[in-house]
């Protein structure tokens, strides 16, 4: 589980607007986001419900954020506060979202207005996030290596698809 944030619109008296936080949930079998939601805070019942809601896991992963303390995790739950061992693939799932999504973006001039529309293009985004996803592992095939084929071919075939096709 990890976090990200930006800001909604612009507010009198604030040089960078409403703060807002994105929280993902990130399956590993396959990789997936399994859930998400968005809020002014990181708050302990926020994150309790995205755990509620998601299939049990033996181990929960984050970083050294307060707001997982009062969590009550269905499995194990570590904390990684010295490295990104165990969280780097959901700092990359965040990164993707800030990739594809321009009002996630830093230093982008494109914001959201409000929550209910951040919410709205992060669920839509996802969804095909977790198709491409499934897609990629249904379709990923190894090529088989011969002894005459340069070491630094790609160890698995290019796609014929990306992320847009399921948008």
């Amino acid at each position: 589980m990890d976090e990200i944030y930006w800001f909604i619109s612009k507010r009198k008296g604030y040089e960078n607007g409403i703060n807002t936080y994105v929280m993902t949930m990130l399956g590993r079998e396959p990789r997936q986001i399994i859930a998400f939601a968005v809020d002014n805070s990181i708050t302990a019942a926020r994150i309790q419900n995205m755990v509620d809601i998601s299939p049990e896991a033996r181990n929960y992963y984050t970083d050294g954020g307060q707001g997982y303390m009062g969590v009550d995790f269905l499995g194990r739950h570590r904390r990684n506060t010295q490295d990104k061992s165990d969280t780097h693939n959901i700092e990359s799932s965040n990164a993707d979202l800030r990739h594809y999504i321009s009002g996630l973006a830093r230093r982008s001039r494109c914001f959201f207005r409000s929550i209910e529309t951040l919410e709205a293009v992060v669920s839509v985004f996802l969804d095909a996030y977790n198709k491409f996803g499934e897609a990629k592992l249904k379709y990923r095939v190894p090529i088989q290596h011969k002894p005459n084929h340069a070491k630094h071919l790609h160890k698995y075939r290019e796609l014929g698809f990306s992320i847009f096709d399921f948008l």
